[in-house]
């Protein structure tokens, strides 16, 4: 089911620290704070879960897919998927500016309050990527695309918490200073059979 971004954050979605946005043209533009993020402590030794998401409660076993735009400026900028059963247990997808010449695409999976983030490099000009993940119980399987056609597979990955309810939806974050814009469409979320 395509979801509706042409007027307000659509039925049953809620803010995690609600940014500055707005919808258009069938489209959610996000300009980010500052300083938001979402990690649990691996390697950086810090925990942080400011980051901004338009999240809904998805029941049983479904595919989100959207489409983003942006254009990164400052370190670490990212927007993208982002499922959450509560801050310590997550998954996010996203393409994550390195500097002028490296860009990261990957997926953190975080189980019991520590992130996992694996990682392909990917031209830093690009600006445009879209995602999938499915969930199959508490398994799910990640996919990215340049056009939304051509899918490869970016991960097959478990949260190990069975609590519910299981939250997915958007996010966007600047975990340095400075902010960006994030362009989010083709939000869309199809219910799968059972397991």
């Amino acid at each position: 089911m395509k979801i509706p971004l042409d007027r307000t954050t659509p039925d049953n979605f809620f803010w995690m620290n609600k940014p500055d946005f707005t919808f258009s043209n069938e489209k959610l533009t996000v300009t980010t704070s500052d300083e938001t993020d979402f990690w649990q402590r691996t390697h950086y030794g810090f925990s942080r879960d400011n980051g901004h998401a338009m999240l809904s409660s998805i029941p049983g076993n479904f595919r989100i897919t959207v489409k983003t735009v942006f254009n990164y400026i400052n370190q670490y900028d990212q927007c993208g998927i982002f499922l959450r059963i509560d801050g310590l247990n997550w998954i996010k997808v996203a393409a994550e500016r390195e500097d002028s010449e490296h860009c990261r695409l990957g997926s953190v999976i975080t189980n019991l309050g520590y992130s996992d983030w694996a990682t392909s490099d990917i031209d830093p000009q690009i600006m445009e990527m879209w995602y999938r993940v499915e969930c199959r119980d508490n398994d799910f399987l990640i996919d990215s695309s340049p056009d939304g056609t051509i899918w490869t597979q970016m991960r097959i990955a478990h949260l190990h918490s069975r609590q519910r309810p299981l939250n997915a939806g958007i996010f966007a974050c600047s975990p340095k200073t400075g902010s960006f814009i994030a362009e989010f469409s083709e939000l869309s979320i199809e219910q799968k059979k059972e397991s």
